[in-house]
Formats: C-alpha cells, structure tokens, sequence
C-alpha cells in the first residue's frame, strides 16, 4: 500500500494522507497516518488545468488535468 502525506492548499484538509491499495483504490484521511517510511518528496502547483509537479525521486513533470483547480502541497510518499 503506497501512502502519499500532503500538507497544504486545495485538498479537502490542510493535513491529510491518501492510501493508494494495490487495486488502485484511494482513500483519503484527515492527519497522518501511522507507520510511514518516506520514499520520496514533491511539491504540487496545480493552477487551472496544468499541474507542475517537482519530485525528488522522479524530477519535474507537467501534466494537464481535465477539471480546473488550484492547489499549492507539499508531499511525502512513502509506504
């Protein structure tokens, strides 16, 4: 189970962690949840349709999204 901390504006809580099951499931929590070992670190803007993210694992990728938002997190991926 991959575990994604995400601490900032736009999500439904300033402080939540997401679960990502093996069969592609999510859920989202309020807070942290308890063990995490980090993987990696990001730092999401999503402004309108266009999303930059800056990961340390995987470097810089832009992606376009379907639905407008804006959002400004800092992430943490772990298991």
């Amino acid at each position: 189970m991959k575990k994604y901390i995400e601490i900032g504006i736009g999500n439904t809580w300033f402080v939540r962690t997401e679960l990502e099951n093996e069969d592609g499931t999510e859920t989202e929590i309020k807070g942290i949840v308890k063990p995490f070992k980090l993987r990696s670190v990001y730092l999401r803007i999503w402004i309108r349709r266009r999303v930059l993210i800056l990961d340390l694992r995987e470097g810089i990728k832009i992606q376009t999204k379907s639905k407008e938002n804006f959002k400004i997190i800092i992430g943490f991926y772990g298991v």
